[in-house]
C-alpha cells in the first residue's frame, strides 16, 4: 500500500450500545506508524465518597459529533503526524466497568500519540455536549419513591417534588 492512500481518517461515534475496544483501536492500525495510544473511560463504583450504581450520559449528538471533529482538527495541526484518530463515546446507562468513551489514535511515533490522547480526552471533557449523571444508592433512595397504583407497587423515578405531584395528580401515568 503506498501511504498516500492510508490517507488521515477520523472515526467518530456516539452510540448506546457497548463500546468494544478491539473495534476501535482496529480502525487507527496503519502500516505506516509504530503507535497505537488508547484511552478507555470506563464507570467505577464510588464518586465523591457515595457508592456508584452506573452512569447515564445525554449528548446533543449533532453538536457533540461537531465539536469532536474540531477536536481532531486541532490535533492535526498541534501533532502533524497522527494518521488516524477514533473517538467512540457511550449513550445511555453504562454499567460500572463497562467504557464510557474510548479514544484511539495512531502516529510513526508513540510521543505524538500519547499526547494526542491525553489531548483529546481533556478537551472532551471541557468542550463538547455530553452530559454525565452519576446514580448512586443515595439519588435511589431519595429520589426514588415507591407509589401503590391498582396493579401493585410501582417505582418511579422523581426529579423533584413538582414530577411527583403531577404524577399523583394523574394517576394514568402510573399505570
Amino acid at each position: 500500500m503506498d501511504e498516500s492512500e492510508d490517507v488521515p481518517k477520523d472515526f467518530i461515534k456516539l452510540k448506546s450500545e457497548k463500546l468494544s475496544v478491539d473495534e476501535v483501536s482496529e480502525l487507527v492500525i496503519s502500516p505506516y506508524c509504530g503507535a497505537v495510544s488508547l484511552f478507555i473511560g470506563t464507570t467505577r463504583n464510588n464518586f465523591e465518597g457515595k457508592k456508584v450504581i452506573h452512569l447515564e450520559y445525554e449528548a446533543y449528538t449533532s453538536m457533540a459529533e461537531t465539536e469532536i471533529k474540531k477536536i481532531c482538527r486541532d490535533v492535526r495541526q498541534k501533532w502533524p503526524s497522527v494518521k488516524h484518530i477514533a473517538v467512540h463515546h457511550r449513550l445511555g446507562v453504562v454499567p460500572i466497568t463497562e467504557a464510557s468513551v474510548i479514544i484511539a489514535v495512531s502516529s510513526p511515533h508513540r510521543t505524538e500519540s500519547l499526547e494526542a490522547v491525553m489531548y483529546c480526552i481533556n478537551t472532551l471533557k471541557a468542550s463538547v455536549p455530553i452530559w454525565k449523571k452519576n446514580i448512586n444508592t443515595y439519588l435511589l433512595s431519595t429520589k426514588q419513591q415507591p407509589i401503590l397504583t391498582a396493579r401493585g407497587v410501582q417505582p418511579i423515578y422523581c426529579q423533584s417534588q413538582h414530577q411527583l405531584v403531577s404524577r399523583l395528580s394523574h394517576p394514568a401515568s402510573l399505570l
